[in-house]
Order: structure tokens, then C-alpha cells, then sequence
């Protein structure tokens, strides 16, 4: 497997201005996200992780810092290359699913491929394995409302994988299913990362923050701890970072 760097963040900063209160989301982040990995951004409410996410995913842009994606910087790209990106290099897993209530499974997972100009017989294409990954092919007729919160919820996870992307970004993807369902999705984004899926997931849940195979705990804005769990030795490193 290719390991090299995906993503790279450089001294990443965030401020947010409303009136005259400036709001430091996050301050001096360096992370990097090398193909294949699994890392999970950990932290109380309030401390960055879905504004990182965001910045992650080229939703938001940071006030400062670097921010490399497959080697190539993002912060000059003009809005509709930000735009083709995401749909071509990013999977989005949301926390409410945002599938579109009119649309069955098929059509909710085929959507984001329509963007491409792609023809027919390679959505179809796409579209089936990705539901056929999930287990949800004998669902695809179905509309949201007919599914359960776990079964919306790969639904989701089957949009994201349709297009290919070179990273899965996951936002407190079980933040809106019980227990059993969201073990469930747990173990499917597991499985999906055994097969090669580069995954970040955003969660305040340290059960399911222990998933992954690197865990980055943010607080106040800044990476002040991260553990990572080596397939050679079985103790857990912690690397405390520094809050300056």
C-alpha cells in the first residue's frame, strides 16, 4: 500500500470576527494524514474538531497556516476547483446523514456522480458496488423515511464511497444512532479501512475514538496529545505536544 502523505497542515490557524470578539477555533495545528490511515480528532465540545473537519474537507478555509492535499497546496484554488475537489477527492459521513428525502437509495448515492458528466452505465456501476460495500443493495427502491437511522446512515457512508475519494471525512458519524447501530457503523467504516479507505473521523466518544489506529485529542484549539497504536507492538505511544 502507497503510505505516502495525503494531507499535510502546516501551523494551521483559525479565527473567527463577529462584531469586535475574535474567536480562536483553532491555533498552530500541524497534522499530518498519510494514505491508508485511520485517525480519529477527539476533544470535548467546543474545542475545533468540526472546524478542522471543515478546513479538512475544503468547506473553510483557515486565517492562516498551510494546508497540502496529494502534494499540491489548496489555499489559492479558486471556489469551483474547490468544489470539483471535494466531489472527486472527498467523502463526506455527516452526524444527520443529509440524505435528500425525495430521493430514493440508488438516486441518493448516484447524485454526487451526476456532477461529473459520468455516463450512465458507470454510475450504475458505482452506485451498486458502493451500496453492495454498505448492505444496503436490496434497499435501493427505498426513500430515506422507509430506512432506520442505521441503515440512513450507510446510505451515507455508500454516497461517500460512490465517488472514490481519496479520503473518507466522517463527523460524529454515530452521534445520531443508538448503541447497536452505531457499533454497526463502526465496524463498517473498519472493514472499509481494512480494504485500503483512508478515514478521519471527528468524535467526542473516546469508545469509538479507540477504532482507529491514531487518535489526535484537541483542546482550546490545539493538538495537545496523540496515540498511536502500532500493528508491531501492542502498548500504546502517547506523543504529548506542546501547548505554545
Amino acid at each position: 500500500m502507497n503510505n505516502g502523505s495525503l494531507i499535510k497542515l502546516e501551523g494551521i490557524t483559525k479565527v473567527f470576527y463577529t462584531d469586535e470578539v475574535e474567536t480562536h477555533a483553532l491555533s498552530g495545528i500541524h497534522l499530518e494524514i498519510r494514505k491508508g490511515e485511520y485517525a480519529s480528532i477527539a476533544g470535548p465540545s467546543g474545542c475545533g474538531k468540526s472546524t478542522l473537519l471543515s478546513i479538512l474537507g475544503l468547506l473553510d478555509t483557515p486565517t492562516d497556516g498551510e494546508y497540502t492535499l496529494n502534494g499540491e497546496p489548496v489555499a489559492n484554488l479558486a471556489h469551483a476547483e474547490r468544489a470539483r475537489i471535494r466531489n472527486r477527492e472527498v467523502g463526506f459521513i455527516f452526524q444527520s446523514f443529509n440524505l435528500i428525502g425525495d430521493l430514493t437509495v440508488y438516486e441518493n448515492v448516484e447524485l454526487p456522480l451526476t456532477y461529473r458528466g459520468m455516463n450512465a452505465a458507470e454510475r450504475k456501476q458505482r452506485v451498486n458496488d458502493a451500496l453492495e460495500k454498505v448492505g444496503m443493495v436490496h434497499r435501493v427502491k427505498h426513500y430515506p423515511s422507509q430506512l432506520s437511522g442505521g441503515q440512513q446512515q450507510r446510505v451515507a457512508v455508500a454516497r461517500a464511497l460512490g465517488g472514490k475519494p481519496s479520503i473518507l471525512l466522517a463527523d460524529e458519524p454515530t452521534g445520531n444512532l443508538d448503541s447497536k447501530n452505531g457499533d454497526a457503523v463502526m465496524n463498517l467504516l473498519q472493514d472499509l479501512h481494512r480494504e485500503g479507505a483512508t478515514i478521519c473521523m471527528v468524535t467526542h466518544d473516546p469508545r469509538f475514538a479507540r477504532h482507529a489506529d491514531r487518535q489526535v485529542h484537541l483542546f482550546d484549539g490545539r493538538i495537545v496529545e496523540e496515540n498511536v497504536e502500532s500493528p508491531e507492538i501492542s502498548n500504546q505511544k502517547s506523543v504529548v505536544r506542546s501547548r505554545q
